[in-house]
């Protein structure tokens, strides 16, 4: 058993992440904000959910703002303009589903 939120760790000024699957079905990444920071809009071709592990994420999709807590999951559908901000440090897990090919 993990503590997924202690496999990656806050550093000043960055947003850390940690690779645990990555494949061209599936790719499940972990990621640290400093607050701040912040993951510009663009689009990914497959689904994508974030689970908040610690703290809060500011996410952008499509245009709307969505704010989720630790405990809270949002859905970032594929081909949808999406942005992830930190208001204030946070924790999340990516889990990201690419269609077949």
């Amino acid at each position: 058993a993990l503590d997924m939120a202690a496999l990656v760790t806050y550093q000043p000024g960055q947003i850390v992440s940690r690779t645990l699957v990555q494949n061209k079905a599936v790719s499940i990444t972990l990621f640290a904000f400093d607050g701040g920071e912040e993951i510009s809009a663009h689009e990914s071709k497959g689904d994508a959910l974030v689970y908040v592990l610690d703290g809060k994420a500011q996410l952008t999709i499509g245009g709307r703002e969505h704010i989720a807590a630790a405990g809270q999951t949002v859905v970032m559908p594929a081909n949808v303009s999406h942005a992830v901000a930190a208001p204030e440090p946070f924790k999340m897990l990516l889990v990201v589903v690419f269609p077949a090919a």
